[in-house]
């Protein structure tokens, strides 16, 4: 195995490059920092934002790496020299997540101001802001096509969006505490929501139903996630544990 130092902070964010032979890694610092994974070499330096950056990811084709931060803004970086290539502006909060749609075309942004943009990646220019939560946006996520974008909050709700109608699809509501996590499954159809009310609720986007609650962690629930085929899901709680669920019958899922 390689070894990577970062030396310099506590690494909050990390992400692979879409063909594994480059690691991005987000720091307390403030600083990003691209290594090669087969040496642990340092390869550049992403040297701009004002305070931590709290989300880092590669665009697809892999040229390009997007970091969020609590300085309240997003920016894009060129992989091969580090340089920042454009700073998305215009939150007035602090960014929790910042995610790139799969064509490369669009970048999401959720932030503790209680709203969600939706950014042109080339030309930097805000092509939609979207309001509906009551409090702090805590995550979100495109669907693997771009089509939807999912938020969720600390209002105890989720909310999918479509992409192209810019509308409100659906808002899940049924948490009894904050939202930290929110994922799609790999059709699209549904997704999955991880609360500091120790549950998981998947639902469906259609109907806006909760089609099931996961119970059995014993504290709250930062992370849910489904694996590529979506008939399983992992969770993982402040009470140590990991849980895997499988879907038994294509509508419910039960403990492994």
């Amino acid at each position: 195995s390689s070894g990577i130092n970062a030396e310099y902070g506590e690494i909050v964010c990390v992400a692979f490059n879409p063909s594994s032979t480059l690691v991005a890694t987000g720091s307390m610092d403030t600083m990003g920092k691209i290594w090669d994974v087969e040496s642990g070499s340092e390869m550049a330096t992403l040297q701009g934002h004002t305070s931590e950056i709290i989300s880092i990811q590669f665009s697809n084709l892999g040229d390009k790496v997007v970091t969020g931060s609590f300085d309240n803004s997003v920016n894009v970086w060129d992989v091969e020299t580090g340089q920042k290539i454009i700073s998305l502006l215009g939150h007035r909060g602090e960014i929790s997540n910042a995610v790139i749609s799969y064509d490369d075309s669009m970048i999401a942004s959720g932030s503790m101001d209680k709203s969600c943009k939706i950014w042109d990646s080339r030309s930097g220019s805000c092509v939609e802001t979207l309001y509906g939560h009551t409090d702090e946006v805590l995550d979100i996520s495109f669907d693997h096509r771009g089509r939807q974008l999912l938020s969720v909050a600390a209002d105890t709700t989720a909310r999918v969006f479509d992409v192209s109608s810019l509308k409100c699809l659906s808002t899940f509501v049924g948490h009894d505490r904050e939202i930290s996590k929110g994922t799609f499954n790999p059709s699209g159809k549904r997704v999955a929501t991880a609360s500091s009310d120790s549950t998981v609720r998947v639902w469906d986007i259609a109907s806006s139903n909760c089609l099931q609650v996961l119970e059995g962690h014993t504290d709250e629930v930062f992370s849910c996630q489904f694996n590529y085929s979506g008939d399983m899901l992992i969770s993982g709680s402040k009470d140590n544990t990991c849980r895997l669920w499988r879907d038994v019958n294509a509508e419910r899922l039960a403990a492994a």
